[in-house]
């Protein structure tokens, strides 16, 4: 196999790695290869991982050993240890195809090569870390299979019909808000892949940009360069786009910029981070947004987690104990009762092969959204509290990420546990 900035990996060996089913396979498949040609190695250890579904795969050395792991739905996974040596060998290769400088190791470095399989190419980004006992490096998998069609995203049927209204609009703006992970990105994708048609021009900013999307014109930020995102932006709407993406606003300059573009017959999607949908307007009122623009701008605001669904394959179904059940009650008061099922059952996760014992395999969204009326808007001018804004969406019936990780409960995609962990609710 040719040392390249690109990874091709044999049909053979492609039909072996697509069988595995777990873990343990792929330990196995991984043990095969090391002490051998290490760009074999990688290429398992990469290939393996995109085919058990996996995001991010970590090398972390420690004083006698380096731990290989796995990210998949969120969770972090060990897989197995290497000896130092072998990792050596591991690592010069790594930041090789990576464009990594192999002479560098007391400083962070950033770099990216791709890995073809089912002829998909997959961009695989590196970052490397000093630490005590040696480089961490954290790969990346960038499989842009993994995008969805807003259909797929897990939205409750009301949720979906109004996402599906509001990205239709000429103009205003939808912002997505959430921590690292929740799967933001993924969601304003998946509006840009609903919307995106010949007749209008589709512009991003990002950084990085994620995934590749055909017909849509994605520039990314370059700090070296002085590109950032509100320089981008400045340039972007001289581009003459319907729609922008914009990845992140961070500061003031951006957030006038968006909200201008909003006002001004655009389409602009983008994200913050804030915990909870009520915190996005506190939030930008404190980066320095003119609240009178804010209201007029807006159309929508979303929050998200990302919640682990139980394996299809092992769980059971089974009536809630008198705990749960007193949970489940006291989150769904005064919810819509057609949103609901008619029979109390809670699914149960139990562990198989298939999801390597933990009772989960896959993820899906969970979200909370308001939408801006005139008495809310009245209300951004007085720079409310979160409190403020949250006794207002609550009292025009808002339905938290909570409320809709129990509903997922309650049709058995998802367990109690799952939803208390991403929302931190007791």
């Amino acid at each position: 196999m040719k040392i390249t900035d690109k990874i091709q990996i044999e049909s053979k060996k492609e039909k072996d790695l697509a069988k595995l089913n777990n873990f343990s396979d792929y330990k196995k498949e991984i043990e095969k290869y090391i002490g051998k040609d290490t760009t074999e190695l990688i290429a398992i250890v990469m290939g393996g991982g995109i085919f058990l579904g996996g995001s991010d795969i970590h090398l972390e050395p420690e004083e006698t050993k380096v731990r290989l792991r796995l990210r998949m739905d969120g969770m972090l996974h060990d897989i197995l240890d290497l000896d130092h040596d072998a990792y050596k060998s591991l690592l010069s290769r790594i930041k090789l195809l990576a464009g990594l400088k192999l002479n560098v190791y007391n400083r962070p470095q950033d770099g990216s090569f791709s890995i073809v399989l089912k002829n998909v190419e997959i961009e695989i980004r590196v970052s490397s870390l000093p630490a005590d006992f040696g480089e961490s490096i954290v790969m990346r998998i960038l499989n842009p299979e993994s995008l969805k069609n807003l259909e797929d995203l897990g939205l409750r049927p009301d949720l979906l019909e109004t996402f599906k209204k509001e990205i239709k609009k000429p103009n205003g703006m939808i912002i997505v808000t959430g921590p690292t992970g929740s799967g933001k990105t993924t969601t304003l994708y998946a509006f840009l892949k609903n919307i995106q048609n010949p007749e209008i021009k589709v512009i991003t900013i990002e950084d990085p940009i994620e995934y590749r999307l055909n017909g849509v014109s994605q520039t990314q930020v370059d700090h070296k360069k002085g590109y950032d995102f509100a320089s981008g932006l400045r340039s972007i709407v001289r581009q003459d786009p319907d729609v922008i993406l914009v990845g992140e606003i961070r500061d003031k300059e951006t957030a006038d910029i968006s909200l201008q573009s909003a006002l001004t017959g655009h389409l602009v999607f983008s994200t913050l981070h804030t915990n909870d949908a009520a915190g996005t307007i506190p939030r930008l009122i404190s980066l320095g947004a003119d609240s009178v623009n804010i209201g007029p701008a807006i159309n929508m605001v979303i929050a998200q987690r990302l919640v682990r669904k139980v394996c299809k394959k092992c769980s059971k179904t089974r009536k809630p104990n008198e705990k749960e059940l007193e949970a489940l009650q006291k989150a769904l008061h005064g919810i819509h009762k057609e949103l609901l099922p008619e029979k109390t059952l809670i699914a149960e996760p139990k562990g198989c092969k298939m999801c390597n014992n933990t009772g989960y395999k896959g993820r899906v969204g969970i979200f909370e959204k308001f939408l801006i009326d005139d008495e809310l808007e009245s209300l951004i001018l007085t720079k409310p509290s979160i409190p403020d804004i949250k006794k207002h969406l609550h009292e025009k019936g808002f339905l938290t990420m909570y409320q809709d990780g129990i509903i997922k409960v309650l049709n058995q995609e998802t367990t109690i546990e799952e939803v208390k962990r991403v929302t931190k609710e007791n």
